[in-house]
């Protein structure tokens, strides 16, 4: 269960303010959200599936302490990125809004592209080498679908009127958070 929850809330953090929230909003906008959130489910649920599986070998050849201060480093690091921000490129934001294929499909390819080296993929993969895989998976990807769910949800009431810094600023904080508390755990323990 501390899996679970571990990656849950990191997970969930992780994706405010991430190009697939902005995806998400620009199908919300397209489709019903019924699919969005079913494509978007589907493709978290295989990439984070491959994520825990790297993540669990990582973390079978690596001794503990280096774990911690990587995904530490990692973290401060995922922190940094979310401070830069994502946006979608014209061209990405272009295909989302004139696709006529199913949506189901759409979103589920564009997800799974999109989340490929993102930094939630990479934060699972981090979080796995720490803890159970399965855990990890359900709570990776409940925390993703969950952060794109609100973001669909927001998206439709709001519009584009959405305070970006302040998700922004607030999710690298969480993340800055999160990679001193696990260096400082390494270092002490």
């Amino acid at each position: 269960m501390e899996a679970f929850w571990i990656s849950l809330g990191v997970i969930f953090v992780a994706e405010l303010g991430d190009k697939s929230q902005l995806m998400a909003m620009t199908f919300a906008t397209r489709f019903k959200p019924l699919p969005v959130l079913a494509g978007i489910t589907l493709a978290t649920a295989v990439v984070h599936l491959l994520s825990v599986g790297l993540g669990g070998l990582i973390g079978d050849a690596l001794p503990t302490t280096a774990i911690s201060i990587v995904a530490g480093v990692a973290f401060l690091g995922f922190a940094l990125w979310t401070l830069r921000g994502d946006e979608l490129s014209d061209e990405e934001s272009r295909k989302a809004e004139r696709t006529t294929r199913n949506a189901l499909v759409a979103v589920t390819v564009a997800f799974f592209l999109s989340e490929l080296g993102d930094k939630t993929m990479l934060a699972t993969i981090t979080l796995a080498t720490q803890h159970g895989w399965f855990g990890t998976w359900v709570g990776s990807t409940i925390g993703m679908v969950a952060a794109d769910a609100l973001a669909i949800l927001v998206g439709r009431m709001l519009g584009r009127h959405l305070p970006e810094k302040v998700i922004r600023y607030g999710a690298a904080a969480a993340f800055a958070v999160f990679g001193i508390l696990l260096i400082g755990e390494a270092l002490i323990g």
